[in-house]
Formats: structure tokens, sequence, C-alpha cells
């Protein structure tokens, strides 16, 4: 999972004018980590994920890495991301026999966009000197995007957890 988030890192982020914090495809990995390894595992992929984003690995959109992306204005989204892959990580393992697309979707889109981009936007609005309102506001502008990732992540991770031969790894993961 850590390589998958890498991996996404390589799409172009859409930078906007009025809000200092990128549209990025790698939530859709931290989404998976936690749908799909549960709460050790997911979060443990995404901690060593940005780890090498902290040593320097130009892994985040735009080629961005090195420490000081932990102190601009992406910084909340960023120590969000262990936070929401184990949150969504705790549900999955506690609901683990009982998934589906919709119950998926739904502890994704609570937890990775409501809660990932509420943070997120605090954080953002406290380094820019935004008024706090403002920035969640303005941070309205993610969640069309992250619906439609939050329903990418649901269907891709029902396939993987209902396919025989990734099941009984993944369940594996929920023990």
């Amino acid at each position: 999972m850590t390589a998958i988030i890498a991996v996404m890192g390589f799409v172009t982020p859409i930078q906007l004018p009025f809000i200092p914090v990128p549209i990025v495809l790698q939530n859709i990995g931290i989404f998976l980590a936690g749908i799909l390894l549960g709460r050790k595992y997911g979060t443990l992929s995404v901690i060593v994920f940005l780890l090498l984003v902290a040593c320097g690995a130009p892994l985040l959109s735009g080629g961005r890495g090195g420490i000081g992306v932990f102190m601009g204005p992406s910084t909340g989204f960023l120590f969000m991301y262990p936070v929401v892959a184990f949150l969504i990580g705790w549900v999955r393992d506690r609901q683990f026999e009982k998934l589906n697309v919709l119950k998926v979707f739904f502890i994704i889109f609570i937890i990775g966009v409501v809660l990932l981009d509420f943070v997120g936007a605090i954080v953002m609005g406290f380094i820019t000197h935004i008024p706090v309102s403002k920035a969640l506001y303005t941070s309205l502008v993610f969640v069309p995007g992250d619906l439609i990732k939050a329903v990418i992540a649901s269907f891709f991770a029902i396939a993987l957890l209902k396919n025989p031969v990734t099941a009984r790894v993944l369940k594996q993961t929920h023990l």
C-alpha cells in the first residue's frame, strides 16, 4: 500500500488559485490502506509513506518531499492521513464480515472525506492565517472530487475483499 500511495503521487496535482492545498489523487491510497489492510497494517503503510516523504523522497503529488512539507498548508491533511487510515481500518476490522459497497462508501465518506477535509482545512487556516470559517468554506472545493475518490475506493475495495484469492490474504490482516 505504501508503494500504491507513492505511485498515486505521480499524478499531477490540480492547484487552484484560491486555496494553497492542491487536489491530489493520493487520498484514494489512504482510504484503501485502511479498508483493505485494517487499522494496524493500513496505518503502518501510511506512516512508512510519510516517513519516506519526510526523508526527502519526492512522493507527494507534484514531486514534493522533505520535512518542509510538514510545515506548509498541507500539514493538517498529511498528519491526518495515518489517523484516517487507522479509523477506517478500525471500523473495517469491526465490520469485516458485513462489509458491502454502501457500508464501505459511508465509512470512507465520513472518515476519509468529512473528517480529513475538516481537520485539514482548520490546520490550513491556522498555518496560512486564514479565518477558520473561510478555510472551511474554501475546502468545500475538495468534496466533489473526494466523493468520486470514495466511490472508486469503495468499489475497488469490495472487489478485492470479495475476490477469493485476495480475500484470504486480506482476511489475515483482520485477525
